[in-house]
């Protein structure tokens, strides 16, 4: 056989089998992927999709029984695997992963509103579903997706040119909605609440120990988002004026830490001079720290919040801590910036 011809040969079947070649994670992801192109965090059951499992003739009945209404962005759902068969096309070159993964983008391209905001849940609108969320930085993960999908990086170099193009709209518009969404005070920028009236973009409450509020640590993920981009002066001022608000209100001389008692978490807020933390939330119009509670009232004493709800949520954290010590700093001197 002529060398050429045969070394075209063995590229052909080298391509043919990579084809082939399965990533355990990815083939399952297949199998939870909606038929919008989204994922879900539960089932129809409500039991909470697990990857670890192994997909008996119960658990797949389940699977394709789950429809539409439970595709959300939630939780790291949809973005997960959007990211994760990313990877594993990059590892196998494996088709129905690349054709999986432009699946879900199309299907965060199809959720986000024309305000530029992105619904926790979609189509489903129930409660507050329908709301343009930050929270557990829903928004932030399918904005970081469509970054990545629009410049090519992270691997996502290998997504179609048309989506591309529209990655890059969807992350301006949603770099606009971030922008409209920074609440102010007095004239002056802050942070930015959990979840926003999909309409009015108006601060809203979702569950009832989630009032209306700033939200501290999905804000340190919208700076760390806006600090990706090339800097503008409306970026600029906004990044800003975050990291001065939180400057300002950082509760110095105490601790937040979880403990295991009897089986359970026990969180505990304690006084210890060397620790620098923020609240969960604050409050939109004077900056107090504030904790919801499950009957829907707002304390503004960490101690009045009922034992279930102390212990059953995070009420503390030192959110900021990196991004004012290192990530901000660096920020400025990369961009040239001065504070």
């Amino acid at each position: 056989m002529n060398l050429k011809i045969y070394t075209c040969a063995l590229g052909l079947l080298s391509v043919t089998y990579s084809a082939q070649i399965k990533d355990t994670l990815a083939e399952k992801m297949l199998i939870y992927q909606l038929p919008n192109g989204g994922w879900g965090k539960q089932l129809e059951d409500k039991s909470v999709v697990n990857y670890s499992l192994p997909i008996d003739k119960n658990l797949l009945r389940k699977i394709k029984s789950t429809g539409d209404d439970h595709a959300t962005i939630d939780n790291n759902a949809t973005s997960r695997e959007i990211n994760s068969l990313i990877k594993a096309y990059a590892t196998t070159k494996n088709p129905e992963y690349l054709k999986a993964a432009e699946k879900g983008i199309n299907y965060l391209l199809l959720m986000q509103y024309e305000n530029g905001g992105f619904p926790q849940y979609y189509p489903n609108t129930g409660l507050y579903r329908k709301q343009v969320t930050y929270n557990d930085n829903a928004m932030i993960n399918a904005l970081t997706v469509l970054y990545n999908a629009a410049e090519g990086k992270n691997n996502f170099d290998v997504i179609s040119s048309s989506l591309k193009e529209k990655s890059k709209i969807a992350v301006q518009k949603g770099i606009g909605c971030i922008l409209k969404t920074q609440v102010v005070q007095k004239g002056n920028p802050s942070i930015w609440a959990d979840q926003y009236h999909e309409i009015t973009l108006q601060p809203d409450k979702a569950r009832a120990f989630e009032p209306v509020s700033l939200a501290t640590g999905e804000s340190v993920g919208i700076i760390r988002f806006l600090m990706q981009q090339p800097v503008t002066p409306e970026i600029e001022k906004s990044i800003k004026a975050a990291v001065a608000w939180f400057k300002q209100n950082k509760i110095e001389g105490y601790s937040y830490n979880v403990t295991k008692q009897n089986g359970k978490a026990v969180r505990v807020l304690a006084e210890d001079k060397n620790s620098v933390i923020w609240a969960r939330f604050y409050d939109i119009h004077t900056n107090k720290p504030l904790f919801g509670d499950r009957d829907g009232s707002v304390k503004y004493n960490y101690n009045e919040v009922s034992e279930e709800r102390r212990n059953g949520y995070s009420w503390f954290g030192d959110f900021a801590e990196k991004l004012l010590a290192k990530e901000y700093p660096k920020w400025l001197e990369k961009n040239k910036l001065i504070e």
